[in-house]
């Protein structure tokens, strides 16, 4: 009877050890489940810190290419992200260090996110210097184009003022012939030639344009200059004219046609005014002696 109980006392205590095996080994089993399940998502959650840290990192290298930023802003946030990815790389990942990790993170990206608001600011502020700058650009083109246009209008217009200045010095001169002086008196009305000084109270000048073909209508003037026995010039009615330095007695204007034309005109002078003596009758175009001729008063 008490061999038959210690039999049934060992296949207690073997049940019960088989049973408490077991037991560890579902434990053991339900926890190394739970190992793998939260190594994987630790792992998983590793990589994709790992990514957008890398991504952030390339967005930073590129604003620091652009130099678009602060650069001391830039090398800040470029080696804080180095040191994330350098403890991401190197560490045993916990949950807690996972969330810690996950916090700086955030921290980064608003870190981030304000440098590209600030890049986004300074890309529209050089659109907008870029548009002044072509706008000024195009300003200052149009302003050479113009410079450049009247500097070949004044060249022209000298060139011109030359050409014409060289046609003035071979301008062709009106040809005259058979000058006259004469002298008169006026009594009631009457015109009479006369000699006597005392009696003269007009001088008329007379002359030939002699005819020029290339000629077909123009208007002419020409200057008469009455000389005193002294060369002294007679005014016409106590009027002379001046012409660069230059006294004359009377202008003449005409109309020519390129025929043979007498011109002919007088000056008034005071009854009495003149002495005996030689005179002189010399005709100007242009301030340019083309005839002279000599008359007497007694």
């Amino acid at each position: 009877m008490d061999s038959q109980d210690t039999k049934i006392n060992y296949k207690i205590i073997l049940a019960a050890m088989v049973a408490t095996v077991i037991g560890i080994l579902i434990a053991f089993y339900y926890s190394h489940t739970q190992a793998v399940t939260k190594i994987s998502f630790l792992e998983e959650e590793k990589l994709i810190l790992v990514k957008d840290l890398t991504l952030m990192k390339t967005e930073v290298d590129r604003l620091s290419t652009a130099n678009e930023v602060n650069e001391i802003e830039l090398q800040d946030s470029k080696y804080k992200i180095e040191q994330l990815l350098d403890s991401v790389g190197s560490l045993n990942f916990t949950v807690a260090k996972l969330r810690e990790y996950k916090k700086e993170f955030r921290q980064m990206e608003l870190l981030h996110d304000s440098l590209k608001l600030k890049n986004n600011s300074l890309r529209y502020n050089n659109s907008v210097l870029a548009k002044k700058y072509n706008e000024t650009k195009a300003k200052i083109d149009y302003l050479e184009s113009e410079s450049a246009t009247l500097a070949e209008a004044e060249a022209a217009l000298i060139q011109k003022n030359k050409r014409l200045n060289e046609e003035l010095k071979i301008k062709s001169y009106l040809r005259m012939q058979e000058a006259e002086g004469v002298s008169y008196r006026v009594r009631s009305g009457a015109v009479t030639q006369t000699n006597k000084a005392i009696s003269v109270s007009r001088l008329k000048g007379c002359v030939t344009i002699v005819e020029d073909v290339n000629v077909i209508h123009e208007e002419k003037v020409i200057y008469l200059q009455f000389l005193d026995p002294n060369k002294k010039v007679i005014e016409h009615k106590s009027t002379s004219i001046n012409i660069n330095g230059n006294i004359y007695s009377k202008k003449v204007m005409f109309e020519f046609d390129g025929k043979n034309i007498p011109v002919c005109d007088n000056i008034q002078v005071p009854e009495g005014s003149l002495q005996p003596g030689l005179y002189t009758l010399n005709i100007f175009e242009n301030q340019k002696l083309l005839q002279s001729t000599e008359f007497v008063l007694k």
